[in-house]
């Protein structure tokens, strides 16, 4: 991010005034050609002055209105007080910060992490996912995964890949061999809940089993797991809740009534999902065997004999992705963005080979770790979010950036920012005593700001925080 991009300096060649860009520490060059031209210029000089006197006082002002509202609604907040905040508020349009509060401190992002996994999505993903690479040669129909999230997702009705590979015979899967499903610093003992799915090479069905309960008959999808019950529970119906629990590396389920919890006609529970249970799932959809190899041509994607087949509109992934939170989809559009750039997948190399190109400016260098933000490992400043915020923009333009991003009553932001909704498009993020909230901001009087809040370490309500965020948030938007 240039912090300083329209600033000028004034220099006099002739009598004409040129402008031009400088450097915060740049020197104004004043070179009269006669003393005539220096006596005319003279009040000019004095209104430069007083004008940029003035812009400096005004910064300073709205540096300290900023910072009583922060006083008075945060940092006077028992709760927010409690732990650590973060707070950077830029205005694109002047290249300048309005406030900054520990804002180039690194502090845990929880899910603004996403913002940087959408960065690569749309750098990288272009307007379509690819959905599946394929080589048809002699001995059959070589598949190559891709990452694709959206292969038999219930979420997405048209299926272009399913529909090509059921059209097909004598398949060959060609694995990566992907081994990372689980990513560096995840809370090993969430493994059952369904905010945590694995990440795979080939996700099938978001790498979820649905298990429904029809008056008391329990089935899967997909159809071919093991699914055992527990002597007696059919006597309950569907009156009844059901636990499951699996093995750590197995995807054989067992079912438990529950009688502590309310009943539910659906539950959806992440699934072991290597390249041989993806192949097992595979072969099931399309009644057909499938080899699985492996091969050292694999990487080579700019090879003229591998073919493309394209499945979702690439806003399809990102706005769910970011509305919802989505942590499996920000995960898998990581690997895709690495699988494009580098030709395999790997969320580490690929967020080495960001920092290292795309994001070498980026104002702190951050700890990063995974694509969703459900890692404590992950670090970032307020500053770094607010710069990838503005890269974003710049590249894609925020009019793509609204109908990707929630806003107050659509998402995560379904209960806040309801007035007047439609002024800010943010991300939210939240883990136990973490709070965060990033985004854009348009304020009444026509200014439209990028922000970050970063909580950290708080005792108390979460409620509490984000309300307490949301007017600082609101009452900023009802000032300037």
């Amino acid at each position: 991010m240039d912090q300083n991009k329209n600033n000028t300096s004034i220099n006099f060649h002739g009598g004409i005034v040129v402008s031009q860009s400088f450097h915060p520490h740049t020197c104004v060059h004043l070179q009269p050609t006669n003393a005539s031209v220096h006596t005319h210029c003279k009040p000019f000089f004095n209104l430069i002055f007083f004008a940029g006197i003035s812009l400096f006082l005004f910064s300073c002002s709205i540096s300290k209105q900023i910072n009583k509202q922060a006083t008075a609604i945060l940092f006077k907040d028992t709760t927010v007080s409690s732990g650590y905040t973060g707070i950077s508020i830029y205005e694109p349009s002047t290249g300048k910060y309005w406030y900054n509060h520990d804002a180039t401190k690194n502090l845990v992002p929880a899910s603004n992490v996403k913002l940087f996994s959408l960065y690569a999505g749309l750098k990288y993903l272009g307007d379509s996912l690819t959905g599946l690479r394929y080589q048809q040669t002699d001995s059959g129909l070589i598949i190559y995964p891709t990452g694709d999230p959206s292969f038999l997702h219930p979420d997405f009705k048209t299926q272009p890949v399913a529909d090509f590979l059921k059209s097909k015979n004598n398949l060959i899967y060609c694995t990566q061999h992907f081994k990372e499903a689980l990513g560096a610093g995840w809370a090993w003992d969430d493994y059952m809940d369904d905010y945590m799915v694995q990440r795979s090479e080939f996700p099938i069905y978001g790498n979820l089993v649905q298990i429904s309960n029809n008056k008391g008959l329990l089935s899967s999808t997909p159809k071919n797991i093991a699914l055992y019950i527990i002597k007696g529970a059919e006597n309950y119906g569907d009156s009844i809740a059901y636990k499951f629990s699996r093995k750590w590396d197995s995807n054989d389920f067992t079912a438990t009534p529950d009688p502590l919890v309310a009943p539910q006609n659906l539950y959806t529970i992440p699934m072991v999902a290597n390249e041989q249970e993806s192949v097992r799932f595979l072969q099931d959809t399309l009644q057909q065997s499938i080899r699985l190899t492996a091969t050292n041509d694999l990487f080579h994607f700019n090879n003229t004999k591998f073919q493309r087949i394209h499945s979702q509109p690439a806003d399809s992934l990102f706005a769910p992705m970011m509305h919802n939170s989505d942590n499996f989809f920000a995960e898998q559009t990581l690997l895709m963005a690495s699988n494009e750039r580098l030709g395999y997948m790997s969320d580490e190399a690929m967020i080495d080979a960001l920092l290292k190109t795309d994001l070498k400016d980026i104002p702190q260098q951050p700890q990063w770790v995974d694509g969703s933000g459900l890692s404590r490992y992950n670090l970032f400043s307020p500053q770094a979010m607010v710069y990838i915020l503005d890269k974003m923009q710049t590249e894609f333009g925020i009019s793509r950036l609204k109908t990707i991003l929630p806003t107050g009553g659509t998402g995560t932001l379904k209960r806040y920012y309801l007035k007047d909704a439609g002024y800010i498009f943010a991300k939210t993020g939240s883990l136990s005593n973490v709070i965060a909230l990033s985004g854009f901001l348009f304020t009444k009087k026509g200014k439209q700001i990028i922000f970050s809040v970063l909580v950290n370490n708080f005792q108390g309500s979460a409620t509490r925080v984000r309300r307490a965020v949301e007017e600082y948030i609101e009452g900023i938007r009802e000032k300037y």
